[in-house]
């Protein structure tokens, strides 16, 4: 009995000890054992890793000496096993030792200590600043290069709105008060997914709870968010709670920016809905709306996101860490919030308005059901559509990235020897020629001139690439997998790309903006399909002007 008690006593200390240790381990130093000098035997970068993967396979890569090695792992006593696999097969044993946060391997009288030190967290500096302002001037003047009527531009119109957004900012992230009030209501988003959580458990069960068994499965914990969060909007919008909030955020802007009624409630209809959805509050005005009009309408729906897959994004981004998705939530809050004014911004210099405007500001009273029972089935319905829609999307895409990826990087990589130019030229970030890498080093210079740091400016590069071919939800699942593996050389470059990516402004939302909102209005299909471009562009400034405002107060 006492045997088998000793027995499991030293399985559950193996199991526990592995958890310990599994997770992305950072090279901190390579020494002889007792050794004076503290010169490393082998040169070491902060990019060189160990990554122990709880599946029990293993890779690391020491970048100097041009080494990636991968294989399995397995704890024997106090000693780790390590069976190669690459660069040879091979088997190694190593003498380990947990001490506070580090990892100490020791073979041969040498010492390999890793630390799982958090990503580096910069500071507000002026530096940041003037790389901000940088940013903002080049993406000005992008916008005025692609401009339809470059002497028509309202230029008082433009400094407004930028100053409102940097007012935001800083309200939003630096001031105590709005602080406190965004994260209470970052804390109602949460709570809300914990409601969702019960429904699912319900139908899921352990699917939903035991995910050290199953894992995090994506279709179980975040497709049924997009579900009952439509339900919720549209219970919202029967009781006409969502139509307030929406009318005064409108008002603020028609004040402040001189917009028109139409688009001062598309653009404030956007903070909460999606692209489609938005349209429905200015509906009978969509068919006299002037084209700048439209395409304010158009480009906020580009730069922001609907309300259920807000919450789908901070439940996947978060996880099941509560600190972590509170962290998400008012980062995609503020996002929210901020690419409004960002987005008539933009539109207004790419389309200046030349017509005369209709200031009326009225919204649709029509509700959505007959009555409470109506309006909830109506928004499940819709919402099992989105997310059976985003499900199969995103089964689609990711089997499309890999088909490209095997070409790329199986095929063509292989033959001409482009993987190991890859490996060497990003110093390990990518191991082989793919679209990632394409996407990455195509968009790097944009991400480093709204003030990405030079270590991440290829990652960020990769997501925005990724966002604009592909959509926001492929983008966010690589920002979730960036993030869990600790790719992030700055915490502040994973914050910049949480507002990158908080946008549906990518290719397909052409197609959907255009069946959308041409069923409201038949009539203006022709112009909907000119604008299409136009409003793409437009989102994705708007996206990049909020990021880059943020990265110069973080």
């Amino acid at each position: 009995m006492k045997k088998i008690i000793l027995f499991l006593f030293l399985l559950f200390s193996l199991n526990s000890y592995g958890n310990e240790i599994s997770g992305k381990w950072f090279f901190k130093s390579i020494l002889k054992e007792n050794a004076l000098d503290s010169t490393n035997l082998k040169p070491i970068s902060n990019l060189d890793f160990f990554l122990i993967n709880k599946d029990g396979s293993f890779e690391y890569q020491i970048y100097e000496l041009n080494l990636f090695a991968k294989g399995t792992w397995l704890l024997e006593n106090e000693n780790l096993k390590l069976h190669y696999n690459a660069p040879n097969d091979t088997v190694r044993y190593y003498n380990i030792r947990l001490n506070n946060k580090e990892l100490i391997l020791n073979e041969n009288s040498i010492n390999y200590v890793f630390s799982k030190d958090k990503l580096y967290n910069s500071q507000f500096s002026v530096y940041n600043l003037i790389r901000g302002f940088i940013g903002l001037i080049f993406l000005i003047f992008i916008a005025f290069l692609l401009s339809k009527n470059k002497n028509k531009i309202n230029w008082n119109l433009v400094t407004k709105g930028l100053l409102i957004q940097i007012i935001f900012a800083v309200l939003i992230l630096k001031v105590p008060i709005i602080q406190d009030f965004f994260e209470w209501f970052s804390k109602i988003f949460i709570t809300i997914l914990n409601f969702t959580r019960e429904g699912s458990i319900f139908l899921f069960g352990d699917l939903i709870t035991n995910t050290e068994s199953f894992g995090y499965i994506f279709a179980f914990q975040v497709l049924p968010t997009i579900v009952f969060f439509s339900a919720l909007t549209s219970i919202l919008f029967y009781y006409g709670v969502l139509q307030k909030i929406v009318f005064g955020f409108a008002f603020f802007m028609k004040k402040t920016l001189k917009l028109s009624g139409s688009e001062s409630l598309a653009a404030a209809g956007n903070i909460f809905l999606g692209q489609t959805e938005s349209p429905l509050l200015v509906k009978p005005y969509i068919s006299k709306m002037t084209k700048s009009e439209l395409l304010c309408l158009m480009g906020g729906g580009m730069a922001t996101i609907a309300g259920g897959v807000l919450a789908a994004y901070i439940g996947f981004l978060g996880g099941t860490d509560i600190n972590e998705q509170l962290f998400f939530a008012k980062h995609l809050l503020a996002a929210s919030v901020m690419s409004a004014p960002a987005a008539v911004v933009v539109t207004k210099i790419l389309l200046p308005e030349t017509e005369k405007i209709n200031e009326e500001m009225n919204i649709v009273k029509e509700k959505l059901g007959e009555n409470a029972l109506d309006a909830i089935s109506l928004g499940t319905t819709q919402g099992l559509k989105l997310a059976i829609n985003v499900g199969a999307m995103l089964l689609v895409f990711i089997a499309f990235i890999t088909m490209v990826n095997y070409v790329l990087k199986d095929f063509f990589g292989d033959l001409t020897g482009l993987n190991d130019w890859v490996v060497n030229i990003s110093k390990g970030q990518y191991q082989g020629f793919s679209l990632e890498f394409i996407l990455g080093y195509l968009l790097a210079p944009v991400a480093w001139i709204i003030g990405v740091c030079k270590e991440d400016m290829i990652l960020i590069g990769q997501l925005l690439g990724e966002k604009t071919v592909l959509n926001e939800f492929v983008a966010y699942i690589s920002l979730a997998n960036l993030k869990d593996s600790m790719a992030f050389y700055e915490e502040r470059s994973m914050i910049i790309a949480t507002y990158i990516l908080c946008g549906f402004a990518n290719f397909a939302s052409i197609g959907i903006q255009i069946g959308g909102i041409g069923v409201l209005a038949p009539d203006r299909r022709v112009d909907l399909s000119k604008l299409g471009i136009l409003a793409l562009i437009a989102g994705t400034l708007a996206c990049l002007f909020t990021a880059t405002i943020v990265g110069m107060l973080i």
